[in-house]
């Protein structure tokens, strides 16, 4: 397939996707059935954010004009991708990226993601047989030219074990933080429980840990949480409140809450679902390192990502700040 053809094609997945059919309808409810976390208004979410984002014709033309793509790949390699499961369709980015490129996926996906982009690829196989071709579903990822492989810092071992040797993309943990300055408007607190709790903040893009001020009020903030207080009725999400609850409370640690949410100060940038933890600082420099930090996906704060977006990635987000395009056409 040409480049142009592939494009067009992606925007044909792209419109399927928003129009919203009983087919695809019904695969979001078997997705949903097959993975209690993956509940309908995330499915939708991560839906429109791919469609919107990344299949919007448009916008694969400007990306592609950023890297001269060919246009036709005279020497495609086989890539294995094995995707996360964490969120829904959270692989489709690397997918994309390989497919745009003219190389061939191999994919394996998470038992807890083996629904929705099944779906997608077989879609996309019933317009255009040619993509059987480029992308295929395994649960072998053998005899591969280069690897794409996402996974915990334990898995990240392995990988590099078995893909060390090829060209590959290999990450492990990482999470997102917070800056605030303390002037932040009753929406953009809003919006940072948005960046925290979308997802029930299973995301590397959702926000886990917060930078505040000495002496900052976390009322307003608490409040503005409130926005996901219905996450009690969900019974895996409260399952994880109320262990971390009594963790804390053995511990003797002091804490805040809503009723959904804990905070803690804790200097670790990693914490339990249902937890966010939380540090002061007394200047804007002394948090100048955290842009290297590795263990951080992106930063939320009046001089980094805006509130609300974190979990609206574009085409041009990549995961681990790793270009995931450039590496499939470096192949």
């Amino acid at each position: 397939m040409t480049l142009q053809q592939r494009i067009d094609l992606l925007a044909q997945l792209g419109g399927y996707m928003q129009a919203n059919s009983a087919e695809w309808q019904q695969v979001k409810e078997q997705a949903k059935g097959k993975n209690p976390w993956f509940v309908p208004e995330f499915i939708e979410m991560a839906a429109h954010n791919i469609s919107s984002e990344f299949l919007e014709k448009d916008k694969l033309n400007n990306w592609v004009k950023k890297y001269n793509v060919p246009f036709e790949n005279a020497a495609p390699v086989t890539v294995g991708i094995v995707m996360a499961g964490n969120i829904p369709m959270v692989g489709f980015h690397d997918l994309l990226c390989i497919f745009i490129s003219g190389h061939i996926s191999k994919i394996k996906l998470s038992a807890k993601d083996d629904v929705l982009i099944k779906h997608l690829v077989s879609w996309l196989a019933d317009l255009a047989p040619e993509v059987n071709s480029l992308i295929s579903i395994a649960e072998n990822l053998k005899n591969c030219d280069a690897y794409i492989a996402t996974g915990s810092n334990n898995s990240g071992r392995y990988f590099d074990y078995y893909f060390g040797k090829y060209p590959n993309i290999i990450r492990r943990n990482r999470t997102s933080v917070a800056i605030i300055d303390g002037t932040e408007s009753e929406e953009e607190l809003e919006k940072l429980a948005d960046d925290i709790q979308t997802y029930f903040g299973l995301g590397c893009r959702n926000v886990t840990k917060l930078y505040v001020p000495e002496e900052y009020d976390f009322t307003p903030l608490l409040n503005a949480l409130n926005k996901y207080e219905h996450y009690e009725d969900f019974h895996k999400y409260k399952h994880n409140y109320d262990y971390q609850l009594a963790l804390l409370m053995m511990g003797n640690k002091f804490y805040m809450t809503n009723g959904t949410i804990l905070l803690s100060k804790n200097a670790s940038l990693f914490t339990a679902v249902s937890q966010v933890n939380y540090e002061f600082y007394n200047k804007a420099e002394e948090l100048e390192s955290l842009k290297n930090n590795q263990d951080i996906q992106c930063i939320v704060g009046h001089q980094a990502t805006p509130f609300g977006i974190a979990q609206r990635p574009t085409l041009f987000d990549y995961a681990d700040g790793v270009d995931t395009l450039k590496f499939a056409l470096s192949l």
